[in-house]
């Protein structure tokens, strides 16, 4: 399972549109997309991939990482996995 962490995204923003964006940039179909409670201006979503190893989503990643879309510059970080046994 791989994971990536999208920061100051646009608010509001739907699930099917990041899915979109994500699929237009080379992104397979995410699994879930969870959104994270924050105090600040800059929502995240951490966006779920079980069907694409964490190296595919590495070489990905670069494309959309502080590119400027609906009117903000967003960051994508790709989280470690986790051993979740």
């Amino acid at each position: 399972m791989a994971q990536l962490l999208l920061g100051n995204l646009e608010e509001p923003i739907s699930d099917e549109e990041l899915g979109e964006f994500l699929t237009r940039y080379g992104f397979s179909q995410c699994s879930a997309i969870r959104r994270i409670p924050g105090a600040g201006a800059r929502p995240t979503a951490l966006v779920i991939f079980n069907d694409m190893p964490a190296d595919g989503l590495r070489a990905l990643q670069s494309r959309i990482h502080n590119m400027f879309w609906k009117n903000r510059k967003i960051t994508a970080l790709l989280l470690p996995e986790r051993d979740e046994t």
